[in-house]
């Protein structure tokens, strides 16, 4: 068996008396797009804030490439290949497209612009900006203003700027909120072209759940109740009592 790129081990979370991530074990295998579902409350957001060091949990811990993470900083596990999408930087809309992918590679990079050097001439951050927009769909766009974006669009730049940092892992909060179907379907394209990158995904859209993921586990009132593949869990009667429904 291939061994796990994360590993979460007992992992608990309290606030006050509720049990936001209650004894949670999860692994996630390389290459592989693992979704967590379930429904409104059950510490879904709780549990990827844990995972990308925004929250330190009170039990349990957290392997990374067989490095125990369980205590570092949000910064440092970016640093050993922890990406969390749409939550990595805040857009600059009135710079364009890929001015805000090239300050991505900069942080990356580890070096700050240089006054007496424009950013916007340095190749060194310029072209390993377009890569990435190419890989989403943007790079006809680079040269575009932020605010010019519809929000699909943007989304799709947030993802640019995520995988710009070349990460191990990627943590994906929900990324098709706010989308329409068409949006949504071209961000699933998207993530389907990413290949070999390991996805850890949190999402309510079900469609693109069940199009995305290898493995899906589902977390009810802070535990995991099942984990499989789609078609394992489509045809799990207590995951369809939980939260998938009649529909499933």
């Amino acid at each position: 068996m291939t061994e796990p790129l994360l590993r979460v081990q007992g992992l608990q979370k309290r606030f006050g008396g509720v049990h936001a991530t209650d004894d949670v074990n999860l692994n996630v295998i390389p290459s592989e797009t693992h979704a967590i579902i379930g429904p409104n409350g059950a510490g879904k957001t709780t549990l990827i804030s844990q995972l990308s060091g925004q929250i330190l949990p009170d039990a349990g811990k957290i392997l990374f490439d067989n490095r125990d993470i369980t205590r570092l900083p949000a910064y440092q596990r970016a640093h050993v290949g922890i990406a969390r999408s749409f939550q990595i930087t805040s857009l600059f809309m009135d710079m364009t497209v890929q001015d805000n992918v090239a300050l991505a590679v900069q942080a990356h990079q580890g070096h700050s612009f240089r006054l007496w050097r424009p950013a916007r001439s340095d190749d060194h951050l310029r072209a390993p900006a377009l890569e990435p927009l190419k890989t989403v769909g943007l790079h006809e766009r680079a040269d575009w203003t932020v605010s010019e974006l519809s929000h699909g669009e943007r989304r799709q730049l947030e993802m640019a700027m995520a995988l710009a940092v070349a990460p191990k892992l990627m943590l994906l909060d929900e990324p098709m909120a706010g989308m329409g179907h068409e949006e949504s379907m071209q961000m699933v394209d998207t993530l389907k072209s990413l290949g070999d990158q390991t996805i850890l995904l949190i999402e309510h859209d079900m469609d693109a759940v069940f199009a995305l993921a290898d493995r899906i586990s589902v977390l009810v009132y802070g535990r995991i109740v099942a984990t499989g593949t789609p078609e394992e869990i489509r045809s799990n009667d207590e995951v369809r009592r939980a939260y998938l429904g009649e529909a499933a």
